[in-house]
């Protein structure tokens, strides 16, 4: 059956939108999220497209989707070339209290099955919340499509009271993955400052905060104490990059 005409003019207009922006970003040379606007509209255009009856309306939305889809795909192969190149290099700012950033929807479009081994380099993994910092970064990549095999952590060592909970808490982590098939290795660095998280399948993510740009709740009972994308974020800048080959620690 086809859609109602509200529905579609809905759906139509939802569409103008964003392909509107995707031109905008893409006259930015903001090719990136150009493309995920491209995609975007280009698939409401092809529900409209689904919905409509008179042959002359489908034939213009046909001439618009092809077009959309040829500047998609010309954006899609100078991207990967870019990547291909280790020129390609993102950035994303995160304003001081800004929420949505939880590790899931930060680092998602860069996971997927090929992922089996990552590095993380952050030498503040030592008290008890940036601990569960590194345990909900775990967890995460536990749960996505890829197949992580190992883990490396390179951090420093607390020289103070906390050291002690600092390695048993690393070590139940340690162990924990090793339930689910999965190495952790850990290395302790006096002279670490660098913070980046690295993947085998080429993506590099160094946040100037480290795992630890959430700010602390407000109490164990608020919004954002358990889902992390509602939870305040320190400022703090996200730059991402893609390496052919990663280099390890």
């Amino acid at each position: 059956m086809a859609k109602s005409g509200s529905r579609l003019g809905s759906e139509s207009v939802a569409a103008a939108t964003v392909l509107k922006r995707a031109v905008e970003l893409d006259s930015e040379s903001r090719y990136q999220q150009a493309l995920v606007c491209y995609q975007e509209g280009i698939d409401l255009l092809l529900q409209v497209l689904k919905g409509t009856k008179d042959d002359t309306k489908k034939c213009n939305l046909r001439e618009k989707i092809s077009g959309y889809m040829d500047r998609a795909e010309n954006i899609k192969k100078y991207l990967d070339q870019e990547k291909e190149d280790g020129k390609y290099h993102k950035q994303i700012k995160i304003e001081e209290n800004a929420t949505g950033f939880s590790y899931e929807s930060l680092f998602q479009e860069y996971l997927n099955e090929t992922v089996r081994e990552v590095w993380v380099e952050d030498p503040y993994i030592r008290h008890t919340h940036q601990l569960y910092n590194f345990l909900r970064f775990c967890e995460m990549l536990i749960k996505r499509p890829c197949k992580v095999k190992t883990i490396h952590l390179l951090t420093s060592l607390d020289e103070g009271s906390g050291k002690e909970q600092q390695i048993s808490g690393l070590k139940e982590i340690k162990e924990s993955l090793r339930n689910h098939g999965v190495l952790l290795e850990l290395e302790y660095s006096s002279s670490i400052h660098d913070r980046e998280i690295r993947f085998n399948n080429g993506w590099m993510i160094k946040i100037g905060r480290g795992l630890d740009y959430f700010k602390k709740p407000q109490s164990r009972f608020s919004l954002g104490y358990c889902d992390f994308d509602l939870r305040p974020c320190h400022e703090t800048t996200v730059d991402i990059f893609h390496n052919k080959h990663t280099k390890k620690i």
